[in-house]
């Protein structure tokens, strides 16, 4: 309720129907002035542009498609990275190797980007799939495409 027209009022009539009700619809005004504003920001926020890239390598070859998934052994490997105003989600699957995570969170902060959080699963005993969440430098233009081929080229040197 307003507290400054209620002032202003004898206090006899501040509890008559019609002011309570007044007030309660100029209340009402107020919190659907509110909920608009709120759906407005959420709209923005869900309209954030995202950039997303993948690359898989077929013997040496890099390439932006997924359509050459058939030997797994040959295009370890995998990356990809979208980049969503300055936040970096990044999912690499590759072989399981001993310091694998290690290595792969270093070469992902030799490219300026501060990890978040990382997980790393096993599956199929073999394999290692890596996520990363990680925050680029506000200074740092890089696109996705490049940091997925400077990344790959990071770890090929010790996968």
């Amino acid at each position: 309720m307003t507290s400054g027209g209620g002032e202003r009022l004898p206090p006899q009539t501040r509890m008559d129907k019609a002011y309570v009700l007044g007030d309660a619809i100029e209340y009402m005004k107020t919190l659907q002035e509110e909920v608009k504003t709120l759906e407005e920001q959420t709209s923005k926020r869900s309209n954030v542009e995202s950039r997303r890239f993948e690359m898989v390598t077929v013997g040496g070859e890099i390439s932006s498609s997924d359509e050459n998934i058939s030997c797994l052994s040959e295009q370890l490997p995998e990356i990809k990275a979208r980049f969503i105003c300055n936040d970096v989600l990044i999912r690499i699957h590759c072989e399981k190797k001993l310091g694998v995570v290690g290595k792969t969170l270093a070469e992902i902060e030799k490219l300026h980007l501060s990890v978040i959080n990382s997980n790393a699963v096993i599956f199929a005993n073999s394999m290692l799939h890596i996520t990363v969440v990680a925050q680029m430098d506000k200074d740092l233009t890089m696109t996705a495409k490049d940091f997925v081929r400077n990344l790959h080229s990071g770890l090929k040197q010790f996968m």
